[in-house]
Order: C-alpha cells, then structure tokens, then sequence
C-alpha cells in the first residue's frame, strides 16, 4: 500500500495520477476542508476516464497534527510519499507553517519509524538549500551556514528535512526532492496558477529575477523513480531551467494569446508595492498579494543545477517552454476563450 500526504495539492495530485497507472494500492490522505474536485479536475487533463481512476483511490480524513487519524491512514503502508505542506510568505503564517511543515513531518517521521515503512520521499524545496552567492549555481551541497534572512517558508521546509533526516538515522530508507517553482495545471487561483490567470487577465509589470523552474510531471517522474531505485539517504534539486521571471511570464503570454507584461518593476517600486500591499491588508485583514520576502524573491539572482539526478538516473528534464504550452493548453480546457 502506498500512502500519499497532500493528495489535493498541485503534487499530490498528478502524483496520484501516475501512480495509479501502475499501482492498485493507493491512499491518500485529505483534510475535511479539502476540495476533492480538484483531483478529478487534474485526471481530467490526463483522462476521459477520471471519474473511475479517482475512485480507485483510498480518501482518508485525517490532518498532520492528529496522531490517531494518522495511525489509521498508516495501516498495511509500505511506502509513503509525503507531499503536503503549507506555503506562505506572509508571516502572520509562520506559526501555522511550523505546525503543518515542521511538526507534520515530525508525525510521520515518527510513524514511519515504528511500521514497516519500506521508503519514504518527502517534498522539500530549493528554499531550503543555501543560495550560492553571485549567481553561482547552488547544488545539493550548499548546506544553511545561519537562519538569517531567511523566509519562514524556507525555515520550516528546512526544519521538516532534519525531521525526514532523523527518519533515516533510525532505520527508515529516505529520498529527498528539491524542486524549484513548480509549473502545473489544475490549480489557477493559488501558487503558481496564478501566473497564467494574472498573464490572461493583463498583468502589466514583471521582474528581472532569476531562479529554478520545473514542471510537475518532471518531479513526480522523479520521486517515482527514485522511491524505485535502490537510492537512499540522498536528496536532489530537480530544476528544469534557470530563467527570469519575466522570460517565463512572456512564455505564458505567447502560449495564451495574450500581450506580455510591458513594465520592468525596479527594486525600488518593489519596495513600494510590498509596503502598500502591507498597509492594505492589515487595513483589510485580507492576505497580502506580495510581502517582503516574495518581492525580495522576485528580485533575486538564484540558479541551480540538476546534475546530480541528471547522473545518478540518467533524468532528462521537459523544456519549460513545452511545458508551459501545455499547462496553457489545459487553462484554456477550464476557461475556453
């Protein structure tokens, strides 16, 4: 049996997808406020048959923080691939994030440490790998020297790996995946759905930072593989391209038919934006569209390799611009010109 974490997340979802194209055994894990349409909506892309391939998924009610709806969403499981996690740049969140990122994974850490757990991936993040300074490609080795200005978001995926790592150190065979931004369709009003919404509805302005980005399908193809192989205790950066902000956005513009951004924001309007936006929702108590953190982020010069997954399993990445042509291609399936 396998268990899948954060089944109703962009991951989690294509996740599921795949892996019930060769495995009958699958639970996964939701919460009661989840929305379990969603899932259908990303086998939808895939499938005609969605309805049926979602019902051969086994839905567990049950949330990180609750120790006994986890114990039953554990039986008879022999791997796990823990997907789920909270993202958030704003800090009121911080709080809430170690709840869900760090002390979640401390549970299942704990659980996989007294069953038979075969293997276990967990999803981290870039954010939690050291920036290599001026624009030097950051691998796998470039371990946190301080938590200093670091987001909250980075210190609690940090603080869920060492969770993961002790995981390890008490028997549990364990794989890592660092993925960068995640490009994937089914999710257009939140993370990075929201590019194709905000690009198709005129976003006018873009950035010039630089970072990692990857498609959905090539992380999963990657945790897959590697929860197969006989690879433990490793972890690795899975990033397709480095490229700009705005060379992304005028991708997404070009494959929705729709104009580009036209206005390069400095660092200096960024500044501003993050302000007002600040003012405006502890006005409003409405969640901030850009904080500090996130406008420091799109700013920010930070390339990464893939190399070591590209050696150790001969991976061959998607090109981003492929894959943003097809998630374009599935925007327009939910929202038809």
């Amino acid at each position: 049996m396998i268990l899948v974490t954060g089944g109703t997340g962009l991951v989690g979802s294509h996740l599921l997808y795949h892996l019930l194209q060769e495995n009958d055994s699958i639970r996964a894990i939701h919460q009661k406020s989840s929305d379990l349409n969603a899932v259908k909506k990303v086998f939808n892309y895939y499938t005609t048959d969605y309805e049926d391939l979602f019902q051969r998924i086994r839905w567990v009610e049950a949330s990180l923080d609750n120790i006994p709806s986890l114990e039953s969403a554990f039986e008879d499981v022999t791997q796990v691939y823990h997907c789920a996690a909270l993202v958030s740049f704003d800090s009121k969140d911080y709080q809430k994030m170690r709840r869900i990122n760090i002390d979640g994974t401390t549970n299942i850490a704990n659980l996989c440490i007294s069953k038979p757990i075969e293997k276990l991936c967990f999803v981290s993040s870039v954010a939690a790998i050291e920036n290599s300074n001026g624009g030097n490609l950051t691998d796998e080795v470039d371990n946190w020297s301080s938590t200093s200005d670091k987001s909250g978001y980075a210190i609690t995926k940090y603080g869920a790996e060492m969770e993961v790592w002790r995981a390890s150190q008490e028997g549990v065979p364990v794989v890592i995946v660092n993925p960068g931004v995640i490009i994937g369709s089914g999710f257009w009003q939140k993370g990075t759905g929201r590019m194709f919404s905000n690009i198709k509805k005129g976003l006018k302005f873009y950035t010039e930072g630089v970072t990692g980005f990857v498609g959905v399908q090539d992380v999963v193809k990657a945790m897959i593989l590697l929860m197969k192989s006989n690879i433990k205790e490793e972890r690795y950066i899975l990033v397709s391209e480095n490229l700009s902000f705005k060379g992304v956005f005028f991708l997404i513009a070009k494959y929705l038919g729709t104009e580009p951004p036209k206005f390069k924001i400095s660092r200096f309007l960024m500044g501003i934006f993050w302000r007002l936006e600040l003012i405006r929702s502890r006005i409003t108590y409405a969640t901030p569209r850009i904080t500090k953190r996130s406008a420091k982020s799109a700013m920010s010069i930070h390339p990464y390799t893939s190399e070591k997954i590209i050696d150790h399993l001969n991976f061959k990445f998607e090109p981003l611009e492929s894959c943003i042509e097809k998630v374009s291609k599935d925007f327009y399936q939910d929202y038809p010109v």
